[in-house]
């Protein structure tokens, strides 16, 4: 791509441009160039029509005319013909592409020209105006420059590859109905800029973005930015242009949407993306599927569910989510409160005195999956005027859910049976996300004290292991192989030297670590902020079948059947199995002493 001779117009009759003499158009600023061109590392010589960056080295293309048509051979030229549109001829003069205009009479009024804001205008020019019939900015691409405005009908498509133009799989444009941008993948909402809800905020798209894709007509909070945004003036106005003027957006192959910025010193860096990070993808993990930032494996269902296909989910296809594994609407029901959870939009909503009302109306009405109770002073710092106690109800299915989420909301009560969260009289009870299964302690009444290593903060529904170097996320338990995944983080020890080592960690009685894996490079940034990479250990242990329960009275045994309240030799009471049946630590029973060939009988 060379300047050719620097001019920015076409006229009609004899100032085309050809696609095998180099020729280029070039806007008055030096800002932008059209011409042909052929996207780098193509295995096949396929040439378009396009505009790009003045002097971009690779060329950063912002418009493709004929995308979905290149052209296979050289000799096709660029040029405004008899009826007065502008089109691209092949070799032979054939139409390949065209601005699509009515036929005019007075094509010699007809001019293309290439505007410092990267705009390819066709014009009818006489003595008296200049009158705009078609521009680039009302079909772009995958691009989106300062100028354009990003309402109606106007979309962006993602290309179909790196080296290929051809309409993509994703798509942008503003959804009139919610007034959100809206990425979709084919018929499917990808991800939307928007609120998740009303009540659970998600800070998806910065102001000045939306600001700038409005092309400086929408009402935006006050921001932090020097620029005032919320003042419509001539001046602001003025300024915000020359602001946004070496700005673009791109809709990338893989759906996400990038804000870029030119600096001089720096050239082009990208300032902000959306999604921004796995999670931010629209309902991620499906339908009563959690999905944490911070975990390597983003998506797990909430306790009391089950992936709808098995195969699917060890397969990394989380979007058919969960299932319920027990039916609800039963005496047996209780609520699992979850904290820093973001989820989608609810479907009722009523004032109410108290949450005790709230958790009656969820339990009346069957099946509501969850609950969620807003006090007067939240509604108030949210600008909810008057004030006043909310009820949330879900009837729907819980979607878009997302743990330890930065922005916060009213805690979430999710409906589940009592067996789903309980497996012992004596299990503790859940932290957050976590069933914590006899017997894993957290703390003096729960769980058998040899595993009290656990520790659960309720104000964020965190769990963690306890150890004499330090605490350590948990970010996953399995009851059915007694196995539970710590997590070490920020760790210094990504390079080639150990990477795929296996990591030493130190367990003791009734611990024991099974094994670790080292993850780089797994953790992305957030959002406006460029994006990082760090280390990630995560260590797999297990525990040892437990001992008969501890007890201080016979009822502590009505759990365990067959067992009796008695004292150990060495002092401890225990619910000690009856005669002719041995205690089975595996299935956490006594059972009976001629089928017992599995039992573990652990010394006292």
């Amino acid at each position: 791509m060379v300047d050719g001779k620097k001019r920015d117009t076409i006229t009609f009759a004899g100032s085309s441009i050809s696609n095998d003499g180099g020729e280029t158009l070039v806007s008055a600023g030096k800002r932008f160039e059209l011409g042909f061109f052929t996207p780098e590392q193509r295995s096949v010589y396929e040439s378009y029509v396009g505009i790009w960056y003045y002097r971009s080295n690779p060329p950063i293309v912002v418009w493709v005319a004929n995308r979905d048509r290149p052209l296979l051979d050289d000799g096709a030229g660029l040029a405004v013909t008899e009826d007065g549109n502008l089109k691209i001829l092949d070799k032979n003069g054939d139409p390949f592409w065209s601005t699509g205009l009515e036929s005019t009479s007075k094509p010699g009024n007809r001019l293309a020209k290439l505007l410092d804001s990267g705009n390819l205008v066709l014009c009818d020019s006489n003595t008296l105006l200049t009158t705009i019939l078609w521009q680039s900015f009302d079909h772009p691409t995958d691009t989106f420059l300062s100028g354009m405005k990003m309402s109606g009908d106007l979309k962006l498509t993602s290309w179909k590859s790196q080296v290929d133009p051809k309409e993509g799989n994703f798509t942008f444009q503003l959804d009139g109905e919610t007034g959100q941008f809206v990425i979709s993948d084919g018929y499917i909402k990808h991800w939307t800029s928007g609120d998740s809800s009303d009540f659970f905020s998600s800070e998806r798209m910065p102001d000045r973005i939306a600001y700038f894709l409005s092309n400086f007509t929408r009402n935006v909070p006050p921001t932090k930015s020097k620029i005032n945004i919320t003042t419509p003036s001539t001046t602001n106005t003025t300024l915000l242009r020359s602001y946004f003027g070496n700005s673009r957006i791109r809709l990338d192959v893989e759906g996400e949407l990038q804000y870029w910025s030119f600096d001089v010193n720096t050239n082009w860096s990208l300032q902000w993306l959306g999604p921004g990070d796995k999670c931010s993808v629209l309902n991620a993990c499906g339908n009563f599927g959690s999905c944490n930032l911070y975990n390597r494996l983003a998506c797990r269902c909430l306790p009391g569910f089950k992936p709808n296909s098995q195969e699917n989910w060890r397969n990394g296809d989380f979007s058919g989510g969960c299932i319920r594994s027990a039916a609800v609407c039963g005496k047996n029901d209780t609520f699992l409160s979850l904290k820093n959870m973001r989820v989608g939009q609810t479907d009722i909503k009523f004032e109410t005195e108290n949450e005790k009302k709230c958790r009656e109306e969820c339990l009346s009405k069957c099946p509501c999956h969850a609950y969620s109770f807003v006090k007067e002073e939240v509604n108030m710092r949210r600008d909810r005027q008057p004030g006043y106690n909310t009820c949330l109800i879900w009837m729907d299915d819980l979607k878009d859910l997302q743990e330890e989420y930065s922005y916060g909301g009213p805690d979430l009560f999710v409906r589940v049976t009592v067996a789903d969260i309980e497996s012992k009289a004596k299990s503790c009870e859940p932290c957050g996300i976590n069933v914590i299964p006899y017997p894993l302690s957290t703390g003096s009444d729960c769980g058998d004290p040899m595993y009290f290593s656990f520790y659960c903060d309720n104000s964020t529904g965190k769990l963690s292991f306890k150890t004499h170097n330090g605490n350590y996320s948990v970010t996953t338990v399995n009851q059915d192989t007694r196995t539970f995944v710590i997590q070490e983080k920020d760790v210094d020890d990504c390079n080639a030297s150990t990477r795929g080592q296996i990591r030493k960690f130190n367990t003791s009685f009734p611990f024991k670590m099974n094994a670790s894996k080292r993850w780089c490079d797994t953790v992305a940034g957030n959002f406006i902020s460029n994006v990082s990479s760090q280390g990630l250990v995560e260590i797999d242990i297990g525990w040892e079948p437990p001992q008969e329960p501890v007890c201080s009275s016979s009822s502590d045994c009505d759990d365990w059947p067959n067992s009796t309240c008695n004292v150990t030799g060495n002092g401890t009471a225990r619910c000690l199995c009856n005669s002719n049946f041995l205690w089975d630590g595996m299935a956490l029973n006594c059972v009976h002493g001629e089928h017992s060939i599995s039992c573990i009988k652990l010394q006292k």
